[in-house]
């Protein structure tokens, strides 16, 4: 079984900044990518950014260009999405996610290509 758990998230002020981290234990898996998502009330499961495990390649939804910055440290089995300049509409859980194979896509943005799931971490953006 493979567990991921993320952590960090929290309260900020618009402006702010907060880092999320996800680590990845349990059995070995290997690994084609890590994703974040989010999730806001009543709204859809949405893609943030995703990192290609091998290569460290990344790919990030328009809405967080230039704010966010996914990384991952392969021996720590960990993934980070530091997160600057937080507006209030970017209040939601967030949600890592691993990719075990390659999908046929370059960089996995839809959820269904996910294999594993977080339980997500509440991160709140006051204006």
């Amino acid at each position: 079984q493979v567990q991921l758990v993320e952590s960090g998230g929290g309260l900020v002020q618009a402006g702010g900044s907060l880092r999320v981290s996800c680590v990845a234990s349990g059995r070995a898996f290997s690994t084609y990518a890590m994703g974040w998502f989010r999730q806001a009330p009543g709204k859809e499961r949405e893609f943030v950014a995703v990192i290609r495990w091998s290569t460290g390649f990344t790919y990030y939804a328009d809405s967080v260009k230039g704010r966010f910055t996914i990384s991952r440290d392969n021996a720590k089995n960990t993934v980070y999405l530091q997160m600057n300049s937080l507006k209030p509409e970017d209040t939601a859980v967030y949600y890592c996610a691993a990719v075990t194979r390659p999908s046929g896509s370059i960089y996995p943005t839809t959820p269904r290509l996910y294999d594993y799931w977080g339980q997500g971490t509440q991160v709140t953006v006051s204006s």
